[in-house]
């Protein structure tokens, strides 16, 4: 999960796609590579429960098993972040295949889930340059707004330079609209043209601007345990389906080749 722009639903839609992954039973793990640690505080777990976390898997190849915390949805556990990872951008610097640290400490638990989401700190750092080296598929979140697309742009050109020099299977798995509000004209323009540029990339499922999605991190609760019958819910329940319809879709065409 990554933009390097803050703020526009990143880690929301993390937490909330992850929970609704599960709900559909599905092995999910979160890994929170942010140094603010808001996906680890946003399903309650308490920072006194952090004592081995996404820094010592980085930087010290502590096991991610040892990280590993199960959050109260059942099947969604989570490698959480602690605020050492301010100084792992520095630390990284001077370690032997620094982009590779996190591909590395994930390798060995790949086969106990179906779904791995990694969720990035809000710049092209060294931490998401690990994360883009380690995942499959990049999925956007972009806030419906007028600065949106230069964002984007930039995210895709690391996105390519990524994929061409370290990380070769790379690829947008999609791009998915925040903070949708329809009594703004502008909100339909940007979602326009996000369309017109990346066409079927974009996901059908927009993410509306929602009360409830805002006040569930304050509870420490996914906005599906929090409210699941809010807008807000039902559009992440609808994007999990997409996100499982594409991953199909991917497994049939490589299943086909592979024939």
């Amino acid at each position: 999960m990554a933009n390097q722009k803050g703020g526009v639903g990143k880690t929301t839609t993390a937490i909330n796609l992850a929970t609704a992954l599960a709900a559909c039973g599905k092995a999910v793990l979160i890994v929170d590579v942010d140094p603010q640690g808001n996906a680890s505080t946003g399903l309650g777990i308490d920072r006194r429960n952090r004592a081995v976390t996404a820094y010592q898997a980085l930087i010290e190849g502590t096991p991610v098993t040892a990280g590993t915390v199960p959050t109260m949805v059942p099947g969604l556990s989570i490698v959480p972040a602690s605020v050492d990872l301010v100084g792992a951008e520095i630390e990284l610097i001077d370690l032997p295949r620094r982009e590779y640290r996190l591909r590395q400490a994930l390798a060995p638990v790949l086969p106990d889930y179906d779904f791995i989401l990694i969720d990035c700190p809000p710049s092209l750092s060294l931490l998401t340059l690990n994360a883009l080296v380690a995942a499959d598929a990049v999925l956007v979140p972009l806030q419906c707004e007028f600065y949106a697309l230069e964002g984007l742009s930039h995210l895709v050109r690391t996105i390519d330079r990524v994929k061409r020099s370290l990380n070769p299977s790379l690829e947008i798995q999609g791009v998915v609209l925040t903070m949708f509000d329809r009594r703004n004209n502008l909100c339909d323009l940007v979602a326009a043209d996000v369309r017109g540029h990346f066409g079927s990339k974009v996901y059908e499922t927009v993410i509306p601007r929602n009360v409830r999605v805002s006040e569930a991190p304050s509870h420490g609760k996914p906005v599906l345990l929090y409210d699941m019958r809010c807008a807000g819910s039902q559009a992440y329940i609808h994007l999990a389906s997409e996100v499982l319809r594409r991953e199909q879709a991917v497994a049939a065409s490589l299943a086909t080749a592979a024939s």
